[in-house]
């Protein structure tokens, strides 16, 4: 009986110890989110949160960014908590970019924001003999000079085949790149431009244009 007991009384010292070594998470103190994600290049990127360590409305946040090549943060902005301790800003990020707030001493995780190219396209013509050529041209911005551009067909609703490559060339007085190349389209079908991602960017794609083969 004796040995009974004390096996009970050492069972029952153990179960704390093991609830103890496992407590509930602890929900981030200054929360942060960038929307959308990835955001096209020329448009605004929202950065929003909360803050929950310490809630209620007029406190400062302190918004730090980081464009790449990611060497370092500096403050941009400040902004007040409103009355459900959320706080928000809106930047126009050109490359990608890395963001955190801050509250006093408490600072939030990074968040990247990922910028897509703008990518434009024209074609000389929708409609065309069978074997004729079409000038696919347009403009990448920001530039990326020297870049290998594709020029893909549509293959199902998802899935796209490159059919032609093209270099970004300089855009005398512009801060985009351009591009020109003829291509001979034997089928009709549904075509873009396609750049894939760099280190500074995220892919980027232009609109889609149809070209009607007889």
């Amino acid at each position: 009986m004796t040995r009974f007991l004390a096996a009970v009384l050492v069972v029952c010292a153990a179960v704390p110890a093991v609830a103890g070594a496992q407590p509930p998470p602890n929900p981030p103190d200054l929360r942060i989110t960038t929307t959308p994600n990835p955001v096209k290049f020329g448009e605004d990127v929202r950065i929003s949160g909360e803050l929950t360590r310490r809630p209620g409305s007029g406190i400062t946040i302190e918004l730090s960014e980081d464009p790449f090549p990611f060497d370092a943060f500096a403050t941009v902005a400040t902004a007040l908590t409103d009355v459900g301790s959320g706080y928000s800003f809106t930047r126009t990020p050109t490359v990608n970019t890395r963001y955190q707030t801050r509250q006093g001493a408490t600072t939030s995780r990074i968040a990247t924001a990922l910028v897509r190219p703008s990518i434009s396209l024209r074609v000389s013509s929708r409609g065309l003999a069978t074997g004729r050529s079409v000038r696919f041209s347009g403009r990448v911005c920001p530039e990326h000079v020297g870049a290998s551009l594709a020029i893909q067909r549509r293959m199902a609703p998802k899935r796209w085949r490159t059919v032609r490559r093209t270099t970004l060339a300089d855009l005398p007085g512009s801060s985009c790149s351009s591009y020109a190349r003829r291509l001979r389209v034997r089928r009709s079908g549904v075509y873009r431009t396609f750049l894939a991602a760099h280190a500074d960017h995220a892919d980027g794609s232009s609109g889609k244009h149809r070209i009607d083969v007889p």
